[in-house]
């Protein structure tokens, strides 16, 4: 493959590369926010590296958001993209737009030793999809499919918009208290960042407790210092996790295990491990049994969407 771009571009922050002989170089993280579109941030990654408009001839974006169509509406920033435009403007013969979950999805198929942490034991069947799962600044959910020879295709969606799924009295509580100040609640509206505060702020409001925390890395903070209310919404957070995981085990099948991604995670990951994660994933009624042998990894490579992005580039649209 002659030199490409891959870019991975979330709500914050934009990451880009170079892709070329099967791997990343020269990685580059960009704020959205300094910049009016994706071209205008390619333009400044391209004349950092010193190439010309022209010298990649294949971008490949991970895009949080649904991908159909020349236009695209970046879902948690203010950047817009015409496909047609972005070739023009940057002199790109192939640009291929993928769902940010998509890339998530296919670089868990590059996981390297010391990347990745087991969460829960046991036997995943390479014949059967994986599920990728991941709190940032939203919900993200991919599936992971196993092509065989050493292809991989992943399934786009918008897993994190499933409404809130409850398994206890007080879930259902924390869920009408935050559905009476917002409405429809998701997944999503509890396990991102922001979530994870409107998760806090419910469970004071309803112990009748005084919050401390006004930012969600302030309820992380709280918690690693031992406040209880604190670590009790991180253990709540990751049971509703686990919840919202297990169910995507059943509907796809995901006997290939489930990867945890994200940037929410890793920040308590010794909470994580000591939650009821494991206690909720698995708590299915009469079907609790099938996850008897379910791994699930938390991942911490740093770059997996650009790798996913790269990926993407070598196995083609399907």
């Amino acid at each position: 493959m002659t030199l490409a771009l891959v870019g991975d571009i979330g709500g914050t922050n934009a990451r880009f590369a170079l892709w070329e002989n099967d791997a990343l170089r020269a990685v580059q993280v960009f704020s959205t926010a300094d910049f009016t579109s994706p071209e205008q941030a390619i333009a400044k990654y391209l004349r950092d590296q010193n190439l010309a408009k022209g010298a990649v001839s294949s971008v490949c974006l991970a895009v949080a958001g649904p991908v159909d169509g020349d236009e695209f509406r970046f879902t948690n920033n203010h950047w817009r993209l015409s496909q047609k435009a972005f070739c023009a403007t940057l002199d790109v013969q192939r640009l291929l737009l993928i769902n940010d979950f998509t890339a998530m999805a296919l670089g868990m198929t590059r996981l390297r030793d010391g990347e990745f942490q087991t969460v829960r034991q046991g036997r995943a069947d390479p014949r059967r999809p994986a599920v990728v799962i991941g709190p940032g600044t939203g919900l993200g959910v991919g599936t992971l499919l196993n092509l065989g020879e050493g292809h991989w295709m992943a399934l786009p969606g918008e897993g994190g918009h499933v409404d809130l799924p409850v398994g206890t009295e007080r879930e259902a509580r924390i869920r009408q208290h935050i559905q009476n100040d917002i409405g429809h609640v998701s997944a999503e509206t509890i396990l991102s960042g922001g979530g994870l505060l409107r998760l806090y702020e419910a469970i004071c409001a309803l112990d009748g407790h005084a919050a401390k925390a006004s930012q969600p890395a302030q309820v992380t903070e709280l918690a690693l210092a031992g406040d209880a209310v604190a670590a009790l919404a991180i253990d709540q957070f990751c049971r509703f996790l686990g919840r919202v995981a297990g169910n995507n085990v059943l509907t796809v099948g995901g006997l290939g295990g489930v990867y945890i991604v994200g940037g929410v995670i890793p920040r308590f990951i010794e909470l994580f491990l000591a939650s009821g994660f494991n206690e909720s994933f698995a708590d299915k009624g009469c079907m609790s049994g099938y996850f008897g042998q379910v791994p699930v990894w938390v991942v911490t490579a740093e770059f997996s969407g650009l790798i996913g992005a790269g990926v993407a580039l070598r196995e083609g649209p399907r």
